[in-house]
């Protein structure tokens, strides 16, 4: 089943494995609020193909009908979900990164434009860090060890220690440019 799948149907399932039936629509606007910081978050139409081909598995169930459709994990979709995990090997993550790329041919840029795009950049790292403490803000007493939002709370965790550094490198990059080291 695994290699019929692509992650993205494994990430709705993770999202509907935390308990109650989600629409088309709220597994969207979850997604926009966690996948987003770590993973692409799928477009709504994608959100529906893959509600459908998951559907069509067995591993997800409807309940209701037309636009106030819900969805919730069958034990088929928990198996499934169990067997990606433990067995899907993981691969090192692709590094598709806007700003280095631009930097990688910064020396078709006016120095101006580099420093501009180095300077926007951590005004949008400062943006997505404070939507992810809000995030994680919204996780605190449900992210003790025995409870459902614990690891979620980890991951949170981690993607803002993610745009620290990356805030650091940024500076620093910028101070080498300026400095010309």
């Amino acid at each position: 089943m695994g290699q019929e799948l692509p992650v993205t149907s494994f990430a709705l399932l993770g999202l509907l494995s935390f308990g109650e039936p989600l629409t088309g629509y709220e597994l969207k606007q979850r997604a926009d609020k966690t996948l987003r910081f770590y993973w692409v978050s799928p477009a709504m139409s994608q959100v529906y193909t893959e509600l459908d081909r998951l559907n069509g598995h067995g591993l997800i169930r409807p309940v209701g009908d037309g636009r106030a459709t819900a969805y919730s994990l069958t034990d088929a979709g928990r198996t499934a979900l169990d067997t990606w995990l433990s067995t899907t090997p993981i691969g090192f993550p692709v590094l598709k990164h806007p700003v280095a790329l631009r930097l990688l041919l910064g020396a078709l840029m006016d120095p101006e434009s580099v420093r501009r795009l180095l300077l926007d950049h951590l005004d949008a790292l400062e943006e997505e860090h404070a939507a992810l403490e809000e995030v994680r803000t919204s996780l605190q007493g449900a992210d003790a060890p025995d409870q459902l939002f614990r690891y979620p709370s980890l991951v949170a965790d981690w993607g803002l220690s993610y745009f620290e550094h990356e805030k650091t490198i940024i500076e620093d990059l910028l101070r080498r440019i300026e400095d010309g080291s």
